[in-house]
């Protein structure tokens, strides 16, 4: 998985525009759990935890959605957990609907959620799976510059991060998600 991250003075990327999108904060728990497919105490812990989950809209048609994790944060596959520090969100659990992909939702969603989210954080964190080459391409669209990829043991379980430069960024995203930095190669 690769980590990038996109910092409050960061440029914002100009995108095509996409008419009538708009990019909302939700709590409908009914809603949610039909638009998900989560069930609805998974979707409570999330909230519990501190998760925000916002969904993208092409006219009034929910399009995408996406989650904000606030205080803490993880990925269960790799057996990743980590605190944010204050002003610090991790994007994850983004979906766009298969019928809407293509059209560059994903970018414009991810620029309108830093938007609303700016008043409060200053650091946005955010991972993609290796391989997933359409991601990785919407996520630089949308300005986020990507510091290291991780580094995963036999068992499939993170085991540090191998920075793709030394710099601060890449020094604090790996402080971020408590990883020790690997050697290259």
């Amino acid at each position: 998985m690769a980590l990038g991250t996109w910092w409050a003075g960061d440029p914002l990327p100009d995108l095509p525009l996409l008419a009538n999108f708009s990019c909302r904060h939700s709590s409908d728990r009914a809603f949610i759990t039909t638009y998900t497919g989560l069930p609805v105490q998974k979707i409570e812990a999330r909230w519990q935890d501190g998760h925000r989950l916002y969904l993208a809209f092409l006219d009034e048609t929910p399009v995408a959605y996406g989650w904000v994790a606030t205080v803490h944060a993880g990925v269960e596959e790799i057996q990743l957990s980590f605190s944010l520090p204050p002003h610090n969100y991790y994007l994850w659990d983004f979906q766009t609907l298969p019928q809407w992909r293509g059209r560059g939702i994903y970018p414009s969603f991810l620029q309108a959620l830093l938007q609303k989210e700016l008043p409060l954080a200053e650091r946005f964190w955010i991972l993609y799976e290796p391989g997933n080459d359409i991601a990785a391409r919407a996520i630089s669209k949308a300005g986020f510059v990507f510091l290291g990829e991780l580094t995963l043991t036999e068992k499939g379980h993170v085991s540090g991060i191998q920075l793709f430069s030394r710099n601060e960024r890449a020094f604090v995203g790996a402080n971020v998600l408590n990883l020790p930095v690997v050697a290259d190669g």
